[in-house]
């Protein structure tokens, strides 16, 4: 089980696996069971988008257990979240905001044992 970090130029939190594009999330979301997903809608300039990598996820159902939201655009993070709400599974998490605290704290320290 990991955690997933999507953010084009954010330093990764410990505890999680840094994807710097929507393809290297895919890729880990297809490849590997994900307990946290936080995502960031603007991914570099003509690069696709985080609202991209939310389609892609709910073509192939490619859900993790939690989804968090950490993007510095309202707007995007706003489109990722009425996207995500409509189609995620039920058991499915999601927030509009970043990961809390707690739960960076708790990443960080399950990746030290």
């Amino acid at each position: 089980m990991i955690h997933v970090y999507m953010d084009d130029w954010r330093a990764c939190p410990p505890g999680f696996v840094l994807a710097r594009s929507g393809e290297e999330c895919l890729l880990l979301l297809k490849e590997c069971e994900v307990d946290i997903l936080s995502l960031d809608f603007d991914l570099g300039w003509g690069q696709p988008s985080g609202l991209d990598l939310v389609h892609a996820m709910i073509r192939d159902s490619l859900f993790p257990r939690r989804i968090f939201l950490h993007s510095s655009s309202p707007a995007g993070r706003q489109s990722m979240y009425q996207a995500l709400y409509a189609s995620k599974p039920e058991s499915v998490e999601l927030s509009a905001g970043p990961v809390p605290p707690e739960l960076l704290q708790a990443a960080a320290e399950s990746a030290q044992e």
